[in-house]
């Protein structure tokens, strides 16, 4: 394949890697597939940036986090190299720099490599994983959940093939809109986030549409929604309600902004997920029982509802880091119980 940086040396990409034989390929050009996001104004985002203002200018700036990212292809490149420039690194307390600013990588839908960040890391990321032998993989790199990446590379052996990837399953995708907890928080690595596990065992494509404190069924953001495509459409934003009545108030108009557009799409409701619920977070069940059942009566026959404590079965009281954003166990629980469902629907 010819070698643009050779053409072109804006492409050029300066590498601390010593692979002789090592291209650079940007993303953004095809045969490569970018999914759960697009480029605009210098970096990706995961919903037009027009729109996005209008809902908050939280969800503005949160909408930018790759979370759910993801770039594909097939290669029979013996290593893939990842090249990546940052406009922001996500650092919290509770969760890994892999998870925040990492990427993983799969092979043929299994794990073999997370691309971890050095820990003093400012604005580049670069890493390379070995395979040992040439032969064709299917490949899957997963995007960081809390930073916002400018520009991505993947470096390959300039005599590799690169093909296209080949298409999801459930090509349409699955929309999950929520909390932190659909953004991503606090899994270990990107690939880790229950929408991404649903999507391996589905092999279907997704769009997450988490905003960390800033999911509160804004109508703005129900409107948008009501405008994808979509194979399904998954809503949980207990958690960003700052109240029992703002969650009443703002649930069933969701439902029916998205319901009016979208009159045969299946829609999946769930309340955050907990395995034991308090106080004013069995009102906020309550209330989305309420939208759920209503929708029933009205004679909805494409709406479902996943309790909290159903979706930590699995996990029990062990699944979160902080008695809120699941680890890995917890995810891994979501994943199973809401697979479950999604593959009756839809797979």
């Amino acid at each position: 394949m010819p070698d643009i940086s050779k053409i072109d040396s804006n492409f050029k990409v300066e590498t601390n890697l010593t692979v002789s034989d090592i291209q650079f390929h940007n993303v953004l050009n095809a045969p490569f597939q970018v999914c759960g996001v697009t480029y605009e104004d210098g970096n990706f985002t995961r919903m037009p940036k027009a729109t996005a203002k209008t809902v908050s200018e939280s969800v503005f700036h949160l909408s930018g986090f790759t979370a759910g990212g993801r770039v594909r292809f097939i290669t029979d490149s013996p290593y893939v190299a990842v090249h990546a420039k940052f406009a922001h690194i996500g650092r919290m307390p509770h969760m890994t720099l892999t998870g925040s600013a990492g990427f993983d990588l799969y092979v043929n839908n299994t794990h073999p490599h997370t691309f971890v960040p050095k820990i003093d890391i400012k604005d580049t990321f670069e890493g390379i994983v070995g395979f040992g032998e040439k032969k064709m993989r299917e490949i899957t790199i997963n995007l960081p959940i809390y930073s916002l990446v400018k520009d991505m590379f993947i470096g390959l052996s300039n005599t590799a093939e690169l093909l296209a990837p080949k298409p999801y399953a459930i090509s349409v995708p699955i929309v999950f809109y929520g909390s932190s907890i659909t953004h991503g928080g606090c899994a270990s690595r990107p690939g880790m986030i229950y929408e991404s596990i649903i999507s391996r065992r589905l092999n279907a494509d997704y769009i997450n549409l988490g905003f960390s404190g800033n999911a509160k069924g804004e109508k703005e953001i129900a409107e948008y929604v009501s405008e994808l495509k979509m194979s399904c459409f998954v809503y949980d934003y207990d958690h960003n309600a700052p109240s029992v009545e703002h969650l009443k108030n703002t649930h069933e108009r969701m439902f029916k902004i998205i319901r009016e557009k979208n009159p045969e799409l299946p829609i999946v409701m769930m309340s955050r997920p907990k395995f034991r619920l308090y106080g004013d977070e069995i009102e906020r069940l309550n209330v989305i029982k309420e939208t759920y059942n209503n929708a029933l009566q009205n004679g909805d026959k494409n709406v479902y509802l996943i309790e909290g404590p159903e979706l930590m079965e699995l996990a029990g009281n062990d699944g979160t880091v902080d008695g809120c954003h699941p680890n890995d166990l917890g995810f891994a629980s979501m994943a199973k119980v809401l697979g479950d469902l999604l593959k009756k629907i839809i797979g």
